[in-house]
């Protein structure tokens, strides 16, 4: 059985195995994961028995605008809706309960987003890159 988790009792080195399936989050540092955990507004872990097997993130000012980053599923535990149970963990946690906006970005997972109600309709956005930055 999974079992969902609010509580920020994760450890960097317990995220590693979770995020190196994926190629986006492949290769962070044990110390920028640590700093992530503590700088996280809202941090939802998905587990079965001591195996974590899901994570998700927000960021959110708590009224207006809230982003929603890290979202990830162990490769071996997708297509059981854990993602869409993680999902609705955070939209409807009570803490968020007064934001307006939830944003998020995704490179290749629109049609699941899709499926929670997000929409690429209304969205304008921009990005500012420090790796692509010439130096001034």
């Amino acid at each position: 059985m999974i079992i969902f988790s609010d509580t920020k009792n994760l450890t960097p080195q317990g995220l590693i195995p979770l995020f190196e399936q994926a190629q986006w989050s492949r290769g962070r540092s044990l110390e920028d994961l640590s700093t992530m955990l503590t700088h996280s507004d809202l941090v939802i872990s998905a587990w079965e028995d001591t195996r974590l097997v899901g994570f998700g993130r927000v960021l959110t000012d708590y009224v207006f605008r809230a982003s929603i980053w890290d979202v990830i599923i162990d490769q071996k535990y997708q297509g059981q809706d854990i993602g869409t149970k993680l999902m609705r963990q955070m939209l409807d946690h009570p803490s968020l309960k007064n934001v307006e906006l939830f944003w998020l970005c995704t490179r290749d997972k629109q049609a699941f987003y899709a499926t929670l109600g997000f929409s690429d309709q209304e969205q304008t956005g921009m990005v500012w890159d420090r790796s692509k930055q010439r130096q001034i």
